[in-house]
């Protein structure tokens, strides 16, 4: 296994490789299981994997969570080298953003408005936009492999590729989750027990949600009430508990097709994410 910091180096470690499949994996490190799934995902469907590590200051709207963002790269390059991985990148911000670095990927329209973007600022996602860009570029990866916990990212991403012709695959594995149900992630390492268990009442309210809408009910307002019900008896007020489209994001009102449920809920000082995406037509 390799492990580059430049462009340049990465570009030459992966000349000899073009004649295979190659599967990309991005990430901010702190590894834990749900990136190592993406990882194995990408190791049985290509030829060549790429792990990228870097926590990209651009997306973080609170410094304060930038600077507690945990940098494990020593522990990272070892799980990556159990995984198969065969070129760990890890760049630092002034190779990402250079000196007199001026361009921006702006996806605009509702799915990089709403929700997350409504939450932490339209930065957030010309962050995420400009930082998927410039890794994609970078690797010229067939497929590149994301989690289904960031349902708008991934949404933002794949229209930024399409619109720019980015000739590479977006692949989106199933969200891994803890016993308690919660979805793997790197802020989880900073709950209290007491948060933690607070917490579980997401996965939970999403669930109830499922369940509702498996048993007939079609109603969003309904479907949400369920879903705050089982976030309130936790004592978790959520920013957002949202019905919608899964491709574009508009708010349902009646759910007669593929819907996504997505929340934001802070338990404690710790922000997190998860959805569930429900369908009608086969009752999950």
């Amino acid at each position: 296994m390799r492990i580059v910091r430049t462009v340049a180096d990465l570009r030459a470690a992966l000349a000899g490789a073009r004649a295979g499949r190659i599967g990309f994996v991005p990430t901010m490190g702190a590894l834990h299981e749900g990136h190592l799934s993406l990882l194995r995902a990408a190791r049985a469907e290509n030829e060549t994997i790429v792990l990228s590590i870097f926590v990209n200051p651009t997306q973080f709207d609170e410094a304060a969570d930038l600077t507690a963002y945990p940098r494990t790269e020593d522990r990272d390059v070892e799980l990556a080298a159990s995984a198969g991985v065969d070129v760990v990148f890890a760049p630092d911000a002034s190779e990402m953003y250079p000196a007199g670095f001026a361009t921006t990927v702006s996806v605009s329209g509702r799915i990089a408005e709403t929700l997350e973007g409504a939450h932490r600022g339209r930065a957030h996602f010309d962050g995420v936009a400009t930082v998927v860009v410039k890794l994609l570029l970078a690797v010229l990866p067939d497929t590149a492999y994301f989690g289904a916990k960031d349902a708008q990212q991934v949404v933002v991403v794949r229209r930024a590729v399409a619109d720019l012709g980015i000739a590479a695959k977006i692949a989106v594995r199933p969200t891994s989750r803890d016993d308690d149900g919660l979805a793997r992630s790197s802020r989880n390492a900073r709950l209290s027990p007491d948060e933690r268990r607070r917490a579980a009442a997401i996965p939970r309210a999403l669930g109830a949600i499922r369940d509702a809408a498996a048993a007939g009910e079609t109603d969003a307002a309904a479907l949400r009430a369920r879903g705050l019900d089982v976030l309130a008896g936790a004592g978790i007020d959520p920013e957002y508990l949202a019905v919608v489209d899964p491709d574009t994001l508009e708010p349902m009102q009646v759910v007669d097709r593929r819907a996504l449920v997505a929340v934001a809920a802070r338990a404690g000082p710790t922000r997190l994410i998860d959805n569930v995406e429900i369908d009608p037509e086969t009752g999950r």
